[in-house]
C-alpha cells in the first residue's frame, strides 16, 4: 500500500503523503475509507507516529483526507480543484521531458513508455503493496 524508501531524499512525510494521494487519486482508495489510525500505521512501518499525523494534516489541508473526531481520518476523493499539484507534476514532467530529449530519446519511445505506465495503472499493476529487497519498506 505505501512503500517508504529509506534511501530517498525526501522526508518520510512527504512519502507518505504521495503514497496515499497515489492511492486515493488512482481509485485504489475510494471516498470515505478509512486511512489506517496513526498508530497502527507508524508501527507498521516502524517510524514515528508523529510523522504519520503531519502526512494525515498535510493530506487534510490539501482536501484529500477529513479527520472525524475520535473516529479516524478518511478519504474525501480527489479534490476538484488540484490544479496546484497538477501544475507542481506538469512542471516536473516538463523537466523530465526536456533531460530526455538532451540524452536523444525520441517521441515515439517517451509514448511508448507513457503508454506502458497507463497500462499498469489500467491492469492495477501499478505501486502495489508488495515489498522487495531494494531497502524499501511497504504497508
Amino acid at each position: 500500500m505505501i512503500h517508504l524508501d529509506y534511501r530517498d531524499s525526501r522526508p518520510m512525510y512527504e512519502q507518505i503523503k504521495d503514497g496515499f494521494r497515489r492511492l486515493i487519486v488512482q481509485g485504489l482508495m475510494a471516498e470515505d475509507d478509512k486511512l489506517p489510525s496513526v498508530r497502527e500505521l507508524a508501527s507498521s512501518l516502524a517510524i514515528n507516529p508523529n510523522t504519520i499525523q503531519r502526512a494525515y494534516r498535510e493530506l487534510e489541508r490539501e482536501g484529500y483526507v477529513y479527520a472525524v473526531s475520535g473516529k479516524g481520518s478518511f478519504v474525501a476523493g480527489v479534490p476538484k480543484k488540484d490544479s496546484a499539484r497538477k501544475n507542481e507534476l506538469l512542471e516536473k514532467f516538463g523537466q523530465i521531458v526536456e533531460e530526455l530529449i538532451y540524452l536523444g530519446v525520441s517521441e515515439e519511445e517517451m509514448g511508448q513508455e507513457m503508454q506502458r505506465v497507463r497500462g499498469k495503472i489500467v491492469t492495477g499493476e501499478g505501486k502495489g503493496g508488495e515489498e522487495d529487497d531494494t531497502g524499501k519498506g511497504s504497508l
